[in-house]
């Protein structure tokens, strides 16, 4: 089967209405009715803008870069995409055409 492969690039402090950005994102996907969704966070990374996010010992509450990556239809992308939208956020996102299968799943 064809799909999308997405993926939102946020830190991991980063809040939508009192919720964590990235747990948000999962919660907004799942409502929708996609299938699944994984938030991965980096050990360190910077953006566009340069700043260094990293882990160190010195820091308490550290704002390492996060991923939160979906594999869904072009149909439920375009949902997840629309509802981002009119939450007026602006995200830094990837968008992949993939071919999506189950090992062992006879077609």
């Amino acid at each position: 089967m064809k799909g999308v492969y997405i993926n939102f690039f946020l830190t991991e402090r980063a809040e939508h209405d009192g919720i964590l950005l990235y747990v948000w994102l999962l919660q907004q996907a799942r409502k929708l009715g996609l299938h699944g969704g994984t938030a991965l966070r980096g050990m360190a990374g910077f953006g566009r803008h340069g700043k260094m996010h990293e882990e160190s010992f010195f820091e308490l509450v550290p704002d390492l870069p996060v991923e939160v990556g979906f594999i869904a239809s072009e149909a439920e992308v375009a949902k997840l995409l629309a509802v981002i939208e009119s939450a007026k956020l602006k995200l830094l996102y990837t968008r992949d055409s993939v071919e999506i299968g189950i090992t062992g799943d006879s077609q």
